[in-house]
């Protein structure tokens, strides 16, 4: 039997900018689609023999804004995915649409066709909030998408919304949430707002008070893990919750370190140990695959001690996180550091091992989970020097992550400051 593979097809284009994006996508230039659209037929062509040596279970539209770009072209993508490739009849194919650049007639040809997921992007429920995050639609047109959705034959839907945006309070976004839920999607995605610099939001809003703070943020964050598994979705990855199966079969892929092709400008690929991208400029993309030049932005091969890193990385965002023996024949690493480590969070409460062996993040973890997950690296690189004495004086003279404190150690902490200063 093949290696299965997912596919990801990036598709730059945006009728406008929102003031928080820092991906790679392009406002008003229409113009280079019918180009851009050749380009990526005959990019997928080339790697047709590529695509071939795997079975094809994941297709993934995303962007900028998939939609805006015309059904007609999504499906005629598709369809030479198809043709260069593998596809199984029970692959999940995902894109990602905004309700102002999407119709009924135009999800009735995608369902047609054999796109069977999508990933919608209402990021909230109140109109102001979405006028001021530079959204082209209101919750209205939100509802309507779904509605249409269903009517074209979709059911399994995907949600995106963020939390922490300006003057939102814990009120609000449970609002949202709870307007969200009534549209009984298959899947939430709930992500933070992260002002990004060279971005409209990070000028007029970095520092501001009218931000929610990262103490808020945390509450936005329990309160939506909390509330929507009471609905019945399930948390399986620090910012995604779906109702059982409905777990993104793509976006696993990354997570589980499993092999992806994907083409576009600035779209990344892992393929056994190899890791590239493509040139992050859609000028050069289309001009580079016109003339059979290099499009590669960045290569490189991945050995095992990095692999080892990933695995920690990235198995530690989702709920089915890692495994001794799977660390073992994955990374060929000492597990015994990393053991001590995550028995550490336990008793803070931050980690749970399963009757399988298997540890992942609580949710109070996955708050702190960058800090948690470089303590563990920590631990991990502690493993690989035992027994060489002048790695070793040189790993403990290096300044260490400090375990965080838990809210019960940080309130004995300031109860024990307050009566000294007395």
């Amino acid at each position: 039997m093949k290696n299965r593979l997912g596919i990801y097809i990036h598709i730059p284009f945006c009728a406008s900018k929102c003031s928080y994006c820092d991906f790679y996508s392009l406002a008003g230039c229409e113009g280079l689609i019918p180009a851009y659209q050749d380009a990526l037929l005959e990019h997928l062509d080339e790697s047709g023999p590529s695509i071939k040596q795997y079975e094809v279970d994941s297709v993934y539209f995303g962007g900028g804004t998939p939609s805006f770009y015309g059904a007609d072209r999504l499906c005629e993508i598709f369809n030479a995915v198809k043709l260069n490739g593998n596809v199984r009849l029970d692959a999940e194919v995902t894109v990602e649409v905004n309700p102002d650049s999407t119709s009924l007639n135009a999800l009735r040809l995608l369902r047609g066709e054999g796109f069977n997921r999508l990933s919608i992007g209402i990021q909230a429920t109140d109109n102001n909030l979405l006028k001021l995050i530079g959204r082209r639609h209101n919750f209205q047109q939100a509802q309507q998408t779904v509605y249409n959705a269903r009517l074209a034959g979709f059911d399994n839907i995907s949600v995106d919304l963020i939390y922490g945006l300006p003057s939102q309070t814990k009120s609000d976004w449970a609002e949202s949430l709870a307007r969200v839920v009534e549209l009984h999607p298959e899947h939430i995605s709930c992500y933070a707002l992260k002002l990004e610099p060279d971005t409209p939001m990070y000028a007029a809003y970095r520092n501001s008070p009218i931000l929610p703070s990262e103490d808020e943020q945390a509450d936005m964050y329990c309160y939506a893990a909390e509330m929507l598994n009471r609905h019945g979705y399930q948390q399986y990855e620090i910012s995604n919750f779906c109702a059982p199966g409905f777990e993104s079969r793509h976006n696993l892929k990354y997570w589980r370190l499993d092999d992806y092709m994907g083409f576009g400008p600035g779209a990344h690929s892992s393929v056994g140990n190899l890791r590239y991208s493509f040139l992050k400029d859609l000028r050069r993309y289309i001009s580079g695959v016109q003339r059979k030049l290099s499009v590669t932005d960045e290569y490189q091969v991945i050995d095992t001690l990095e692999r080892a890193v990933e695995y920690i990385m990235l198995g530690m965002r989702t709920s089915r996180g890692i495994s001794e023996p799977e660390y073992r024949v994955r990374c060929q690493s000492n597990w015994k550091p990393i053991q001590r480590t995550l028995e550490a969070f336990r008793e803070k409460g931050w980690t749970v091992c399963e009757e399988d062996g298997r540890w992942h993040f609580t949710v109070p973890g996955f708050l702190i989970s960058n800090t948690l997950i470089g303590i563990l690296l920590e631990s991990q690189a502690s493993g690989r020097i035992e027994g060489t004495p002048w790695l070793s004086e040189a790993y403990e003279a290096e300044e260490k992550i400090r375990i965080p404190l838990s809210e019960e150690e940080l309130f004995e902490e300031l109860y024990k400051k307050k009566i000294s200063e007395e």
